[in-house]
């Protein structure tokens, strides 16, 4: 009898257990955006891809195979990703998506099978994008040709190519929505933070991540790795102060790609400027460096 009793007692335990571990591998619920009435705008969607680093993410220039055909290898220490075909081609690329499934993807990082994406896709970044953005963005994507083709799958070291770990992730690390306003600060300042911890996604590169690649927010702007182990610097106020920038240098680094030295930006963040910044708005490009020069306290 006692026996048995263990026997049950194990069985009731494992049932616990599988149910614990598939409502955590199934990732947290959050509700999809209502974008319903709202038209884009191709111009404007566009603008909202040079805030996002869409383009030089998901074209291989030298390639020659299209803009958003298909982006180079990102490596990581988890392996290498590849961005992929997000023309409106309907097999290689996204023409057979909704604007909801393209909202999903942008907002909650899933695709529209509700697979979760890899977080090496900004996700937990574009959730901060207003509806309009999305709306606009989508028409943008939608106006160029599509191409056939794509680069490869991804490339992960064993365990990391389970998608089904990625629910564990954003249940530990993943936090959807848009940023509410910091009523104490200015329009500028606060269009600043949704820049930074939102479109342009300062933080994926500058900030220092885990074990498991998630941010680590105590240490925002401090410092990170980029793409194939590259070093990049710390942007925090104090760094850049002391390294003697001014605001007025920000804006024209990021403008220009020229630093106070007179040296060039080289490795990613030429990209950024080349494919991203430089084609900001003076006011969005002073919102920016008023937020990282005066940031909120983590």
């Amino acid at each position: 009898m006692l026996k048995r009793k263990w026997v049950y007692t194990g069985l009731a335990a494992l049932v616990v257990g599988l149910a614990t571990a598939g409502w955590a591998i199934q990732g947290p619920d959050f509700a999809g955006r209502n974008l319903s009435g709202l038209e884009g705008d191709v111009d404007r969607g566009a603008y909202v891809a040079r805030l996002s680093g869409c383009i030089a993410c998901h074209t291989d220039v030298k390639s020659g195979r299209g803009v958003l055909a298909g982006g180079t290898e990102i490596e990581t220490d988890f392996g290498s990703f590849f961005p992929p075909n997000i023309t409106p081609h309907p097999e290689d690329g996204i023409g057979d998506w909704s604007l909801d499934d393209f909202s999903r993807a942008l907002t909650l990082g899933l695709d529209p099978d509700g697979k979760h994406y890899f977080p090496s896709f900004p996700y937990p970044f574009y959730t901060r994008l207003g509806d309009q953005q999305i709306v606009d963005l989508w028409a943008a994507v939608q106006s160029v040709p599509a191409v056939d083709g794509g680069p490869p799958p991804h490339g992960l070291r064993f365990p990391f190519g389970f998608h089904e770990g990625v629910g564990v992730w954003q249940r530990m690390f993943f936090e959807a929505g848009e940023l509410d306003p910091v009523p104490a600060k200015s329009d500028s300042w606060n269009r600043g933070r949704v820049l930074a911890q939102g479109p342009a996604h300062c933080g994926a590169c500058h900030t220092p991540r885990n074990l498991l690649g998630a941010r680590i927010e105590s240490q925002r702007y401090e410092g990170g790795e980029g793409p194939g182990g590259e070093k990049i610097p710390a942007i925090t106020a104090t760094v850049l102060e002391e390294r003697g920038w001014t605001k007025e240098d920000l804006i024209y680094a990021l403008r220009t790609g020229v630093m106070p030295d007179g040296d060039n930006f080289g490795g990613s963040m030429a990209e950024v400027v080349v494919d991203g910044t430089r084609y900001w708005t003076d006011a969005d490009l002073s919102a920016l460096a008023e937020y990282i020069f005066h940031p909120e306290v983590n």
